[in-house]
């Protein structure tokens, strides 16, 4: 019965809008970023949940999984996204949520950049990226985790 259940639960995930928590995981009070992408994601047609302001990542990962997002999309602008975007993802894949996609953006340097797509966290855009990039990469990573559970 669970795996008729789950089964069920794929299919009605894979056609309905994308899901997507936007989450600043930690100490940082600069929102207008996250809120100027919250519009565009819900523009786009995604359905939007904000995670608020000194979210930790643990509270960031169970909002994830509590909420059934297909995405979560972090943004730091402290520089501790090579603390905080890992524990979230770290987390997630304790919690055996690994179909939930991980997109980094804020002050990155390049040199992290890759370090953080290790970790599972792609995209890590900065500012000034067009919105369309951020929404393209967000639709994307999801068709990809959407086609990876369908197989």
């Amino acid at each position: 019965m669970a795996s008729k259940n789950r089964a069920a639960g794929q299919l009605l995930r894979a056609s309905r809008p994308i899901r997507i928590l936007v989450a600043k995981p930690g100490i940082d009070g600069h929102d207008r970023g996250v809120l100027v992408l919250s519009r565009a994601f819900r523009d786009a047609g995604m359905e939007v949940i904000y995670a608020g302001l000194l979210a930790s990542p643990e509270e960031v990962a169970r909002i994830a999984i509590d909420e059934d997002v297909d995405v979560v999309a972090m943004s730091l602008l402290n520089g501790a996204h090579m603390t905080a975007f890992p524990r979230v993802a770290k987390i997630l894949r304790e919690q055996r949520a690994n179909d939930i996609a991980l997109v980094g953006g804020g002050i990155i340097p390049e040199e992290d950049r890759p370090l953080l797509e290790k970790e599972g966290i792609s995209g890590n855009y900065g500012p000034g990226t067009p919105l369309t990039v951020i929404i393209e990469h967000v639709r994307s990573r999801v068709e990809e985790k959407r086609a990876s559970r369908r197989t």
